[in-house]
């Protein structure tokens, strides 16, 4: 198969789909992969490393997207990326179409075939390619919004860690999976005083566990948030339905009730937000400012990291490319349940049942769409 690798041309997104590690390995197994010049390099990884392992390079993104089958990605497609889609290739990527109507309509129109790697779920509702930009979105949190913070920034001017005679800050975190778990790591690592919420008793039992209980759980309920937001400094939101737009948990006014120069990290921002007042940022522009609430709605959080979250995305969707290019679409389809539901569109349909509810568009099971 032949398996192309364009440059990434989100604002600042400096990943890179395919490193040359796991190039040569496809090579190696009789595939071809196309990378576009430059498409490593703010990752750490030259064109030269890829030629050595036999890949080609090409100057432009048309002649990647003319000469693959499987298209491989870090990033939905932009605007001016959509007409280069065709219905010969198989795109994989992260998607997040539930808050993306264009996108989802142009995606339709191109007849391809379109898997999500934040719908990649296995048989224990683990979402095994999401969860590693999760991990680093959660670490990344709580160390920008303690630089926020600053009063330079128009931030409260608290060190959230605290110093001896000193309270520490109150950091909230809503949602206790990957990001949740990992913002809790770093929050309690450099000692703020939290909180995490969750609708579910199991995974509060979890964080219970794993930091001994020197973090504070609590269960979900509009009280709770308006309770402890007055006294929050830092708000994590990581709230997650796969495949879904996120459930509006904060409301205007609950923002409105929080401390002047606190700060929102809302990571749930690619599926919608959980904030009303949340809309998406760049890293050129990171936040900005609602009812005296610093806002940080970066869409691509890890991209800041490149060199790390190109390696660990790599380590995620390696298997699941490799069986792609292995098997064909079909037959992988078929051998991995985890993969059928990374397909969000199949031919013009929408094969993703929470992406359909949420845009109010058809649905049709991958069963009985168009072959």
């Amino acid at each position: 198969m032949i398996i192309g690798v364009p440059k990434e041309i989100k604002n600042q997104e400096f990943r890179v789909s395919i490193i040359p590690s796991f190039a040569e390995k496809l090579i190696n197994n009789g595939h071809s992969v196309f990378v576009e010049r430059n498409a490593g390099l703010n990752a750490g990884f030259p064109d030269e490393e890829y030629i050595k392992v036999g890949a080609t390079v090409f100057d432009v993104a048309d002649e990647i997207w003319d000469k693959s089958e499987l298209i491989v990605k870090v990033k939905e497609p932009l605007p001016i990326e959509y007409n280069k889609i065709k219905e010969k290739h198989i795109l994989f990527t992260y998607l997040h179409l539930a808050s993306n109507q264009k996108l989802t309509e142009a995606l339709i129109n191109s007849g391809a075939t379109c898997i999500a790697y934040e719908t990649v779920q296995n048989n224990n509702g683990q979402l095994p390619l999401l969860a590693p930009m999760s991990a680093i979105a959660g670490r990344m949190s709580v160390l920008i919004a303690t630089n926020l913070l600053q009063k330079k920034y128009g931030g409260e001017g608290i060190l959230a860690s605290g110093i001896p005679g000193v309270e520490p800050g109150n950091i909230t975190i809503i949602g206790a999976g990957n990001v949740g778990k990992n913002a809790a790591f770093i929050a309690k690592g450099i000692g703020a005083s939290v909180t995490v919420i969750d609708t579910h008793q199991h995974t509060l039992n979890s964080i219970d566990k794993m930091f001994g209980g020197r973090v504070k759980t609590t269960f979900y309920s509009e009280s709770k948030i308006a309770e402890l937001i007055e006294k929050t400094d830092i708000l994590i939101c990581s709230a997650l339905i796969p495949g879904a737009i996120t459930p509006k948990i904060i409301s205007r006014n609950t923002v409105g009730n929080m401390k002047k120069g606190s700060v929102i990290i809302d990571v749930s921002i690619d599926q919608g937000g959980c904030c009303e007042t949340s809309k998406p940022t760049t890293h050129d522009a990171p936040y900005f400012v609602v009812s005296g609430v610093l806002h940080y709605c970066v869409t691509n959080m890890p991209g800041a990291y490149p060199q790390t979250a190109s390696i660990a995305l790599n380590n995620a969707t390696h298997q699941y490319i490799e069986q792609i290019a292995n098997l064909g679409l079909k037959d992988a389809l078929q051998k991995d349940s985890a993969l059928r539901f990374g397909l969000n569109i199949y031919k013009g349909n929408i094969t993703c049942k929470p992406i359909a509810k949420s845009l109010k568009l058809e649905y049709k099971d991958l069963n009985h769409s168009k072959r």
